[in-house]
């Protein structure tokens, strides 16, 4: 009887215009089942009204014909990260031993539930595939995981991170495949793909325009590179960087009083970019991107105007320091569009 309200409470479920259809599926092959049944727990068991959040006997999961495939769908709050496990039974000592890989936490013995992100409103089903009990991809696919740091980027799209890669279609789409963060500036997400060699990179937001900016030698023509045999947690990087230890960041925040008149023309910048002081002597120009990195440092013997070439620069947003002599700054934000 109590499965039988579960099951009601489903299907009278109201969808809202927060709510994402998600398909949860698990592949049983290798295991014999239980004569209580397969079951999903999880912690939006509370939010489908299944009282309780990891009661293993209330969300029951239904064969596939006659394979070895058990799935349930779920009417599911978008733009948040779930935790959840299979269970082969009702009992909580039932439920699989997720693979680390797989798991929220991803190293050792913390919290070894598997998670999911929704990341969209889309009018479709958000299905991950039947993943094997205990097993981290589904048959024929590989898990990558990948992990990038934005401890340097200020600041952080309300948007979130992204990243896009050549197995999207179309590749490298900057708005599909978004991450999440667990904290501490990591952002993450698991996908399930067939094994072979792919491009990839992250993006500050949703657009092309906020794609990181990768130097050698973790990069292939601007491109990060993966070569995927097996089931992988892809080391944690910088944004726009190659390791996971970032370099300091110029952000909107710090941008500081203009005590040197500075002026800054055509704005946006196109090709090239004229910058006007009143200072006779000497001054030091530096460039960064939105994600710090130095991308210009000249010394110029007199300040009254300063031309400099942006031609090679990405679109977006930058922010220029001028030093004098003095030890007086400024820095201010400008915009590059070719």
């Amino acid at each position: 009887m109590k499965k039988i309200t579960a099951l009601l409470c489903l299907i009278l479920l109201v969808s809202n215009l927060s709510a994402k259809k998600v398909k949860f599926a698990v592949d049983m092959a290798t295991h014999s089942i239980s004569p209580n049944g397969i079951h999903l727990i999880s912690n939006f068991q509370s939010t489908l009204g299944l009282g309780s959040d990891w009661d293993p006997g209330t969300l029951q999961m239904l064969q596939q014909g006659s394979t070895t495939i058990y799935t349930v769908i779920v009417n599911l709050p978008a733009f948040k990260a779930y935790e959840f496990k299979f269970v082969n039974g009702n009992q909580t000592y039932e439920a699989e031993f997720v693979p680390e890989k797989s798991r929220v936490e991803d190293v050792g013995f913390g919290n070894d539930n598997r998670w999911i992100y929704l990341d969209s409103l889309a009018n479709d089903t958000t299905y991950m595939g039947a993943i094997p009990f205990a097993g981290n991809a589904p048959v024929g696919l590989k898990l990558i995981r990948y992990k990038v740091t934005t401890s340097n980027v200020n600041p952080v799209s309300s948007q979130s991170i992204h990243v896009g890669t050549s197995y999207q279609t179309p590749n490298f789409n900057p708005a599909t495949i978004r991450l999440h963060s667990f904290g501490n500036n990591l952002h993450e997400i698991i996908n399930y793909v067939s094994a072979g060699t792919y491009t990839y990179n992250f993006f500050n937001g949703n657009t092309a325009i906020t794609t990181e900016t990768v130097q050698s030698p973790c990069a292939n023509n601007g491109k990060r590179v993966v070569v995927l045999n097996t089931d992988s947690v892809l080391t944690t990087v910088c944004f726009s960087g190659c390791g996971s230890n970032c370099p300091a960041v110029i952000g909107i925040n710090e941008i500081s009083k203009n005590k040197l008149n500075l002026k800054l023309y055509p704005i946006p910048s196109n090709s090239f970019l004229n910058i006007e002081t009143e200072i006779e002597n000497e001054v030091e120009i530096t460039i960064y991107n939105q994600f710090g990195q130095l991308l210009e440092n000249k010394k110029v013997e007199n300040g009254k105007l300063i031309s400099i070439n942006t031609s090679n620069f990405l679109n977006g947003n930058y922010f220029v320091r001028v030093n004098n002599l003095k030890g007086n700054s400024a820095t201010t934000a400008i915009i590059i569009a070719h």
